[in-house]
């Protein structure tokens, strides 16, 4: 895919596991990986010049102390799927579709009402791009969207953003809320059993963004004793997530495994291909990641 696109000069080098790193790394200044599989050049000499992200995450890199090159991450390319799995899990809320399907295996005419989107409010934990994305596509379902950064700057198209100082207040006012906060050190156990107290007993909690954001256990005993209504989760602090976790048999709670954005070769490509040509013209490079925020 990039071969066809890239001036056939160019060597590109291919390791296609993580055993293969070593062989296959020849001093190239340029990068193009998954974080996980890249943290381990950064103990090699000669050092890296840029590294371009394969995914929304970039911890494992972030977390090395070695910081002495560019860092580039993806942008506007998630926020189309993240939008396409809030709202998918929303409707299914609001419309019982998983009551409905057991109405009908079981014959029985089910006449109750369903919920709506129209007028209820979201917020969205994280203002970046995909959080921006998702909540323009709520709004066109009639919903509020309110959001929440770290110092409650405003951000187009929410109708009023919170400083995370005031996430308790800002989960109050919410009939679903949505994490789609990055893995920092400001973000850790934000949603706690404090956080679930504040929360609507009739909302919805989606996290799509990483699994550090959650005190798990106490989400447990949250939906245990119905101080909200319900949560979907497609990102944990250990994944997979392992067969012992309670996580898997608490009513109330739909799991997925990590797949409410993938990280697809074309998009990747078109964002990689436009930040090499920077690179090369010595242009300041798209979506670099600030180390000391982590994002």
């Amino acid at each position: 895919m990039l071969r066809g696109r890239l001036d056939p000069a160019i060597e590109i080098t291919i390791a296609q596991s993580l055993s293969e790193i070593p062989e296959c790394y020849s001093g190239e200044p340029v990068v193009l990986a998954r974080p996980d599989y890249a943290v381990e050049l950064l103990n090699i000499d000669p050092p890296l010049a840029w590294i371009q992200s394969t995914w929304a995450g970039i911890t494992p890199l972030v977390n090395h102390p070695n910081h002495s090159y560019q860092l580039t991450g993806l942008k506007n390319i998630f926020g189309p799927q993240m939008a396409e799995y809030v709202m998918g899990y929303l409707l299914a809320h609001e419309l019982a579709l998983e009551r409905r399907i057991e109405s009908q295996q079981q014959k029985r005419w089910d006449e109750t009402y369903s919920g709506q989107l129209q007028g209820k409010v979201m917020g969205i934990m994280g203002t970046g791009s995909i959080g921006a994305h998702v909540a323009k596509i709520a709004r066109q379902f009639g919903v509020d969207c309110l959001g929440l950064n770290t110092r409650g700057e405003p951000v187009d198209p929410f109708r009023r953003v919170f400083a995370t100082a005031a996430l308790h207040q800002f989960l109050a006012e919410c009939d679903y809320v949505v994490s789609i906060l990055p893995s920092v050190p400001g973000t850790d156990d934000l949603l706690d059993r404090a956080a679930f107290t504040a929360m609507k007993d009739s909302a919805l909690l989606i996290n799509v963004g990483r699994g550090n954001v959650i005190v798990e256990q106490e989400l447990c005993d949250a939906l245990r004793h119905n101080e909200i209504a319900g949560a979907v989760l497609d990102v944990f602090r250990e994944e997979p997530l392992p067969d012992s976790s309670p996580l898997w048999t608490i009513p109330g709670l739909k799991i997925t495994g990590h797949v409410a954005a993938v990280s697809r070769p074309q998009d990747i490509a078109n964002v990689f291909i436009e930040n090499y040509q920077r690179y090369v013209a010595g242009e300041r490079l798209n979506y670099l990641v600030d180390f000391a925020k982590g994002y």
